[in-house]
């Protein structure tokens, strides 16, 4: 049931509510990439043009070269733990959109739901970005430490943060914290194992970026499945 949810938000993707996200998102994740190279760029030559390392380099400049290729290529590796949480909580700003454009083809019975205040949704995605932020500080220190875990740390972490709290923001959508807590409580293994399933492609470059708008959608549908069952 987990994979027809994730198979209807791909076969969503020709909505033009999803790509418009999607392009958004896009947009500034790279903005921030962008930003992150020129800051180490900046910081290397700050520190080669030092007096202690100018003693100790010299005339050398291709060592300062050197440097710069080397701290970029390195941002861009940290990018994989470092800017999924970020794409994540940019997505979280506009959860709405794609929840809207989920419900408009997919449950159409249900009623019109408000659009989130823009602070609440602010909130929201600083909220994400820093449990993301700190999981995967810890996930990349134990990956150092035990490399062969690696991918299962990677995946197993995101995969339970992003599928509590995609899960909950689908669901205090539509009912109050309390039921969406206590559905998260009674189907946490379902949850997390659609996190999972988030998670496993966010390790593809490129293919990450699209997985936050999957996220999104596929929740929406899991919350829809899971609240109409039987709570017994």
């Amino acid at each position: 049931m987990i994979f027809s949810d994730f198979l209807r938000s791909i076969a969503q993707f020709d909505d033009p509510r999803f790509r418009r996200v999607l392009w958004r998102s896009l947009g500034l994740t790279i903005v921030l990439l962008a930003a992150a190279c020129l800051l180490v760029i900046y910081g290397v030559n700050q520190l080669l043009s030092s007096a202690l390392v100018a003693g100790m380099i010299g005339e050398q400049s291709w060592l300062g070269s050197l440097f710069n290729i080397g701290g970029v290529l390195l941002t861009i590796v940290l990018s994989i733990w470092v800017m999924v949480p970020v794409a994540s909580a940019i997505i979280a700003l506009f959860l709405d959109e794609v929840a809207q454009a989920v419900e408009a083809r997919h449950y159409p019975h249900l009623p019109k739901q408000a659009a989130a205040k823009l602070q609440d949704q602010i909130l929201v995605s600083i909220r994400f970005l820093g449990f993301l932020i700190l999981a995967n500080i810890g996930a990349l220190i134990l990956s150092m430490i035990l490399p062969f875990l690696a991918p299962v740390v990677f995946w197993a972490t995101n995969g339970y943060l992003m599928g509590r709290e995609y899960f909950q923001m689908a669901a205090m959508r539509r009912v109050p914290r309390t039921q969406a807590q206590e559905l998260l409580r009674r189907h946490q293994g379902a949850i997390w194992c659609a996190g999972i399933l988030m998670a496993i492609p966010l390790t593809i470059p490129l293919v990450g970026l699209f997985i936050p708008i999957l996220g999104a959608a596929t929740f929406t549908h899991l919350f829809e499945r899971l609240r109409a069952l039987p709570s017994g």
